[in-house]
């Protein structure tokens, strides 16, 4: 699947629950214990989003990557203070910016987006593999707030990495940098992921989206157990994030609970973090509020040690600590 194809899929999701508040019948109200539990924590650091895409109105001032043209900018923008704006009424201090395909290997919008904000963002950038000088390159976008690099693990890419030379490069840095490996992942991939973290046990890999079970139906037993297998890796996390568009893909999104707990009981929450997946989650009737609450005031099996870390503690230490 090309990048286009994962946004066009993306797309097509985007159609349910409406305007949404933790107040309404869909979700507990935030004087339930778990949310009292979080206010210390509120109160000082905050939430942490891992998991936003950003950017402007369409500008030569930051070019399209050839793949796309200004009809795929859909939204037409996503801005900073447009999230940060939703972050503000959720008590989310910090964001995790992932770098938009639409820009291809031109992270200069993320950048300078982490620039203006250094502490509030962060970000995972996309680079060519390829390229000459992979591991400097890495190293130059450390200095510069970037903390993680993505990959598009689709069958066809990941076919290739094993022999790859440039992959090889930009894993074994990543160990050295303390960087991540950040994997939009197909199920059928995990075999692979699995082979890549037995073979650079060193690296922070970083399983986007549930490795997106359940965007194409029902979630399969088998692709959540070969998920959860991964756990014996000791540095690999998942991110729970992109509510909108798994299992049912309504909120409250409570059929989705019993996956963040399979998930939970293998890894930990200590390897759980997050993320909105941001400007996805805004659009048609999804919500902000609707995402957070399902980890900060759905999940009653999380103690208030786990939510802090699913929403804040562990993309800290993974992203944010300098």
């Amino acid at each position: 699947m090309s990048q286009q194809d994962n946004h066009l899929s993306r797309r097509r999701l985007l159609s349910t629950s409406g305007a949404f508040a933790l107040s309404a019948i869909a979700a507990p109200n935030l004087d339930c214990p778990q949310a009292k539990a979080l206010e210390p924590q509120q109160s000082q650091s905050g939430f942490i989003d891992a998991h936003v895409h950003v950017w402007p109105k369409f500008t030569t001032d930051y070019p399209l990557d050839s793949k796309y043209t200004q009809a795929d900018m859909v939204p037409e923008s996503f801005t900073p203070e447009t999230i940060l704006k939703l972050c503000e009424q959720e008590f989310v201090r910090r964001v995790l910016l992932i770098q938009m395909s639409f820009f291809g290997f031109d992270n200069s919008y993320m950048l300078d987006c982490i620039q203006k904000r250094p502490k509030q963002f962060r970000g995972v950038a996309i680079i060519d593999h390829d390229a000459p000088n992979v591991a400097e390159t890495m190293t130059e976008l450390k200095d510069r707030g970037v903390r993680g690099f993505r990959l598009y693990a689709n069958a066809a890419n990941a076919a290739t990495w094993d022999s790859n030379p440039g992959i090889d490069t930009m894993f074994q840095t990543a160990a050295k940098t303390r960087q991540a490996i950040c994997l939009l992942a197909d199920p059928e991939v995990l075999p692979t992921i699995d082979a890549m973290a037995t073979k650079y046990p060193s690296t922070r890999i970083v399983i986007d989206h549930f490795s997106r079970i359940g965007m194409r139906g029902p979630v399969d037993p088998k692709e959540l157990d070969q998920l959860c297998g991964l756990a014996r890796h000791r540095k690999v996390f998942v991110k729970t994030s992109a509510f909108y568009a798994l299992g049912a893909k309504k909120a409250p999104y409570l059929d989705l609970l019993p996956l963040i707990k399979r998930l939970r009981d293998a890894f930990s929450a200590n390897r759980l973090m997050w993320g909105s997946d941001c400007p996805y989650q805004v659009q048609g009737e999804h919500s902000y509020k609707a995402s957070l609450a399902l980890i900060a005031t759905q999940a009653n099996f999380l103690s208030e040690i786990e939510i802090k870390a699913i929403l804040g503690r562990t993309a800290d230490e993974l992203f944010f600590q300098d």
